[in-house]
């Protein structure tokens, strides 16, 4: 079967290593090198927990004699310019992962436009101290949320079982907002804006 698991690693950036140790359960880089160059035959398990590991459907991963739909780049902009890029190259368009959220925004708000897509992950209360220096959301009682930059977060106390969230709104001249026991919250990972 040929593979288009070097292709979709490059395009995501990944190293053979990182996409190894991403794998559940881990494995070696000499073993993704060498599914990706053929020299190990692909399995329908491997080809799941690559494709876990990478972001995409195993279907993503499998070269067919149709045509699949890829987009090209072009140009690789950096600080000296544009310039094309050294190797060929395609964008694996992004999916979505199990507890990801996502967040739309209807006016201009701090670096957000009018029409702008957030996605993002959702965190337990163990898991927190992630999104320090992140726009998170944060669900409040009776519906409401409060969405800003999560600046601090005090540790837990017997009164207090997931700590206090200290939240920056992105507005302008808005007051920082203390909040006790969120259950979770959505750290934005991703956004996605028309030009």
């Amino acid at each position: 079967m040929i593979t288009r698991i070097r292709e979709v690693r490059r395009a995501r950036k990944m190293t053979l290593d990182e996409v190894a140790r991403a794998c559940d359960p881990p494995t070696t880089a000499q073993t993704i090198g060498r599914l990706e160059t053929g020299t190990r035959t692909v399995s329908l398990g491997w080809l799941n927990r690559i494709a876990a590991a990478l972001g995409v459907e195993a279907q993503d991963l499998v070269a067919s004699g149709d045509a699949q739909p890829q987009l090209p780049v072009a140009a690789v902009i950096g600080a000296g310019g544009a310039h094309a890029p050294t190797r060929t190259a395609v964008v694996v368009a992004p999916r979505p992962r199990d507890g990801q959220i996502a967040l739309t925004v209807s006016a201009s708000l701090g670096d957000y436009r009018a029409g702008d897509e957030l996605w993002c992950e959702t965190l337990q209360p163990e898991d927190f101290g992630r999104a320090l220096n992140r726009d998170i959301l944060v669900p409040r009682p009776a519906g409401r949320f409060l969405f800003g930059r999560l600046i601090g977060r005090e540790a837990p106390d017997a009164a207090d079982s997931t700590g206090k969230l200290q939240l920056l709104p992105l507005g302008a001249g808005l007051r920082q907002q203390v909040i006790a026991n969120a259950p979770w919250i959505a750290m934005a990972t991703r956004l996605v804006r028309s030009l």
